[in-house]
């Protein structure tokens, strides 16, 4: 089966960088492929995109050196294994509030003994090659998403699902949570306290702790905090950024820095 590069990354401590694809576009996934992402994450949660849509970005991002990831829309098993037995190498799983939940996650993408996936992994065999059944669930990655007061008072219940490879902060939804406002930027206290408790319990337990930032830069911030797993920015904010620069910069006026906070 293909070797999970993210799975040796990270057990080499070396930080992955993950795009994030909100478009449904096959054209934008085979771009954003060959950027130069360790990873592609095609959002079918908050994304504008169907199942087939998200077929064919992860056929596109197969073609490119960047690893097939999915964020699913919640925690329904059939939708996890329907999107792995399309060719995602990893899923990212929302709104984990319970170690119940984690573990229902968890399943899902583990053929049994381990699991509960039903046997049909289709197109994951193209992808991972012909003894896939055999490895699937040693390589598939599965991080749950932290983004209630319940999933971060859950937190080391979650992190000790058996099988389950780390923790993905959604900042907006924890921070609004957490303080009333959603901001993947927050700097109030409550929120400066769960992402420092998330980064040190991972680190305890030799998970990976993950977030989805809002550019580059806070992104490199964040790994120097001790994350593992970063995405610096979405397609949607990446257009949008690069249109008002080149809008303001042919008018000549001074770039703009507003913009959609991402999620």
């Amino acid at each position: 089966m293909r070797t999970n590069i993210l799975k040796t990354a990270l057990a080499e401590c070396r930080p992955v960088i993950n795009g994030w694809l909100a478009i449904p576009s096959g054209y934008s996934a085979e771009i954003l492929g060959h950027q130069g992402y360790d990873a592609v994450t095609v959002d079918l949660q908050h994304g504008m995109i169907d199942f087939a849509s998200a077929l064919a970005m992860l056929q596109a991002i197969s073609s490119t050196p960047a690893v097939p990831l999915v964020r699913v829309s919640d925690d329904t098993p059939a939708q996890i294994m329907r999107l792995l037995d399309a060719g995602a190498y990893g899923i990212i799983c929302p709104m984990i509030s319970t170690a119940e939940q984690a573990q229902r996650f968890v399943s899902a993408c583990r053929y049994p003994p381990q699991g509960t996936r039903s046997f049909g992994p289709a197109r994951g065999l193209l992808y991972g090659g012909a003894d896939y059944p055999a490895h699937a669930n040693e390589e598939i990655l599965t991080l749950a998403m932290i983004e209630t007061r319940e999933g971060l008072a859950n937190l080391d219940a979650i992190l000790a699902t058996d099988g389950l490879d780390g923790v993905f902060i959604g900042p907006n939804d924890l921070s609004l949570t957490l303080t009333g406002a959603a901001s993947a930027e927050s700097t109030h206290p409550d929120m400066l306290a769960a992402v420092e408790r998330v980064v040190s319990r991972c680190r305890e337990k030799n998970k990976v702790a993950g977030i989805f930032c809002t550019s580059g830069a806070a992104a490199a911030r964040r790994i120097a905090e001790g994350f593992s797993f970063v995405t610096p920015a979405n397609d949607v904010m990446q257009l949008g950024r690069a249109s008002r620069e080149a809008v303001a910069l042919a008018r000549g006026n001074t770039v703009p820095t507003t913009g959609a906070s991402g999620y």
